[in-house]
């Protein structure tokens, strides 16, 4: 719908909103980034190619002005606290704010647009939801310190994360539910403390790049077409499904060393019951990425191979292998750095 120089306008504001956000120091500001993020978000979400990518981007601007609603409502309500002789309860208020703000992010209990928004979408956008899109909510949510709210987040993402990806046969829902327990996963970090959300956060990123990155050259959006596609190239397929794995946190990848900082803390801060409950779903959700893996190493269909040879010979797969080659050695890599140093 919008050539280049359109998408790039876009895209910048949207980061300056996030910016804005990250960098206020009250909350009208912050909402004032949220809308500004939200407003040009919303053009970079329209394609014509696409005839999903209207009703995702209406279901997007209607959970996000609600959830911006009640922001508004809240913290004009904290600003009035003073002048009302106290007769307002600050924690319900915060509440309600925390709310708003998990509503933004897609998590659990008010996940309920994420995954059917995220059908409707090009593999790009989808990344920038994922990804980009989390970062303003989450670091707002940092400066709320509701333990219970939060905690009662973490449980209900992962088990919905991991429950929900079970029967899924689309890829981009598969990835919508993977990063609602992943979400919960971030959400537990910032209990803990903001450097450790930040590299979990950085790490996810990169993992949710590589995968989205192939699903974007070679078009794949559903299971099947993964079974179908790479019959000719092994090294290809071999590599998808490592990433899927690196994703879902099994050692000894890349995507573990996240996880296992954030066990490490939960550890320390007694949090058994809590870490016990996202280790489970750690496990289902890695039983469906190796169920795919079987299926598709053990299963050939030879059908579609002309388009496999069409995609072959780009840079961009090139570009992928390397990224690959990271995501599965990263974790060794790393450790013999810091034995080295």
């Amino acid at each position: 719908m919008f050539n280049n120089s359109s998408k790039i306008l876009f895209i910048t504001i949207m980061i300056i909103g996030t910016l804005i956000t990250v960098t206020s120091n009250s909350w009208l500001g912050a909402w004032m980034g949220l809308e500004i993020n939200l407003l040009s978000f919303i053009p970079l979400l329209s394609d014509n190619n696409n005839v999903m990518s209207t009703e995702a981007s209406l279901k997007y601007f209607l959970t996000q002005a609600l959830a911006s609603t009640v922001l508004l409502f809240s913290s004009i309500l904290l600003m009035l606290k003073n002048n009302m002789n106290n007769e307002i309860n600050e924690s319900f208020t915060s509440m309600i704010i925390m709310s708003a703000l998990l509503l933004k992010s897609g998590a659990a209990p008010f996940h309920f647009w994420f995954p059917n928004m995220m059908e409707g979408l090009t593999w790009m956008n989808a990344l920038m939801l994922m990804t980009w899109q989390k970062i303003a909510p989450l670091m707002l949510i940092s400066y709320l310190n509701i333990k219970n709210l939060l905690l009662i987040s973490v449980i209900l993402s992962v088990i919905i994360g991991a429950l929900g990806g079970l029967n899924q046969t689309s890829l981009r829902k598969l990835m919508a539910f993977s990063s609602i327990n992943h979400l919960g996963w971030m959400l537990s970090s910032l209990m803990i403390s903001e450097s450790i959300w930040f590299i979990y956060f950085l790490f996810y990123s990169f993992l949710s790049f590589i995968l989205t990155f192939m699903f974007n050259i070679f078009k794949l959006f559903h299971l099947n077409q993964l079974f179908s596609w790479f019959v000719n190239s092994k090294i290809l397929k071999f590599s998808l499904f490592m990433n899927f794995l690196s994703l879902g946190g099994l050692p000894p990848f890349l995507g573990f060393l996240p996880k296992w900082l954030v066990i490490q803390q939960l550890t320390l801060c007694n949090q058994y019951f809590l870490l016990t409950l996202m280790m489970m779903s750690t496990l289902i959700t890695l039983f469906f990425y190796l169920r795919i893996c079987y299926s598709a190493f053990m299963l050939n269909y030879f059908e579609n191979n002309w388009v496999m040879e069409m995609n072959m010979n780009s840079s961009n797969t090139n570009l992928y292998l390397i990224m690959t080659f990271f995501s599965i050695f990263g974790l060794f890599l790393i450790s013999l750095f810091f034995f080295m140093f």
